[in-house]
């Protein structure tokens, strides 16, 4: 049995949460590999909307396994008010979901270093969430971290020694702050995460496949923010690559299944940081607006632009992607031409990759197609799709050399239509 595998491929906020949410019902285990609270999975469905920060998609899904792997750093306080939400509003996740004892902590003093370096950079500031991340990946990487597992085995000890740490630093920056609420709450989480099966997720993921279970891992962020491959230093602290289900749940790379790669039929990105196909007119104000791009976590209003075929490319070749899904089709409804960034022209020269820096001086070379000018929102099959949106279809296939498999008209769980459906 192989796992599967279901990432973003831009800038984040692709719908990875419908996706997953959709999709689960196929498997019988979800498991999220990467990134922490900073990234928010949207879900609609029976006239509820969700917001999931830290907790794997399926969860909606009464008989899933969820897995919060070892890729994945968690701020129990965060954690804890978002489970509790999700309980108070009829899942129960104490039986659901599995936690990695090998996932990092987010440390209240986490959160105050990530301001204080955000502080530090002035105006080359990255633009992060200021949740801990960073700091947090910081220390796992220097072998400085606390984790799950830790709860069980000297916690005091460590989280004083880690705290301990962090204040020097604060204080070497001359960084103002005040611990008291933010360090109660977390201690709150902490107890309350006691609650949950901290696993040895590794084996627990591989048992699985030995039986027989199928396994969909789930990532956050998108491709574009990877710290390796995406558009560096804007970028998040972990590999939101395929190649981070691997390592975030101990996977051999020779049990990846399907690569479901999703993407926005334009594109978006949120923060600071290049983005070569970004609209400051009209256009890109009418995108924001009927796409409703405000972050599910931060609120912020994200910047619009045309789809850039040239980074989606490079997303695919890095991840492999054997499937494409694609979202919000709608919000291109009322559009009378769309446009596609098919290469780019840096200092005269077009070139058709992506390159090693695109922060000053790329320019999008578009290729133009006629919109559809029609409401998709109520459609159920592929064979209400205007002609103009499969022309759409069949040119971004052709440019990126994989089926989109699934496309979605809405932001509702019904809204979702397969392609290419078998007899």
């Amino acid at each position: 049995m192989k796992v599967d595998v279901l990432l973003g491929l831009q800038w984040g906020d692709e719908g990875k949460g419908k996706v997953v949410d959709v999709l689960t019902p196929k498997y019988d285990v979800v498991a999220r590999f990467q990134g922490g609270p900073n990234a928010g999975h949207t879900l609609e469905f029976e006239g509820q909307k969700y917001v999931l920060r830290s907790i794997p998609s399926g969860i909606f899904q009464g008989d899933k396994v969820n897995i919060i792997g070892n890729g994945v750093v968690l701020d129990p306080a965060l954690f804890k008010a978002e489970a509790e939400a999700l309980e108070a509003s009829g899942h129960p996740l104490k039986e659901r979901l599995h936690i990695s004892k090998k996932a990092h902590l987010i440390l209240p003093t986490h959160r105050i270093l990530d301001a204080a370096y955000e502080a530090a950079k002035g105006d080359a500031k990255v633009g992060t969430t200021g949740k801990g991340i960073g700091p947090t990946y910081t220390d796992k990487v220097s072998r400085n971290g606390v984790r799950v597992g830790d709860i069980l085995h000297n916690f005091e000890q460590k989280y004083g020694a880690a705290k301990a740490r962090h204040e020097q630093i604060l204080k070497s920056l001359n960084y103002e702050y005040d611990l008291t609420e933010l360090e109660k709450a977390w201690m709150e989480g902490i107890e309350y995460l006691k609650q949950f099966h901290f696993v040895d997720s590794e084996h627990e993921v591989n048992n699985y496949l030995k039986d027989s279970k199928s396994v969909l891992c789930e990532g956050a962020q998108g491709t574009m923010l990877d710290i390796d491959f995406g558009s560096y230093p804007f970028v998040t602290s972990s590999n939101t690559v395929c190649a981070g289900a691997c390592t975030g749940l101990g996977v051999a790379p020779n049990r990846i299944g399907e690569v479901f790669g999703i993407f926005k039929a334009y594109c978006t990105r949120v923060g600071a940081g290049p983005f070569p196909t970004e609209l400051f007119d009209e256009t890109g104000d009418k995108m924001c607006t009927l796409g409703h791009e405000f972050g599910s976590v931060t609120g912020r209003k994200r910047r619009c632009g045309w789809i850039d075929l040239v980074a989606l490319k490079y997303s695919v070749m890095i991840n492999g992607v054997t499937k494409l899904i694609m979202m919000k089709s709608d919000v291109l409804d009322t559009f009378d031409t769309i446009k596609a960034c098919v290469a780019y022209k840096v200092d005269g020269e077009e070139i058709d990759y992506f390159p090693y820096d695109i922060t000053e001086g790329v320019e999008p070379v578009y290729a133009e197609l006629p919109g559809w000018k029609t409401d998709m929102t109520k459609m159920q099959s592929e064979d209400e799709f205007p002609e103009e949106f499969n022309a759409y279809l069949t040119f971004l296939e052709e440019q990126l050399g994989v089926e989109i498999k699934i496309v979605s008209v809405g932001p509702d769980r019904a809204q979702t239509i397969e392609r290419y459906t078998e007899e």
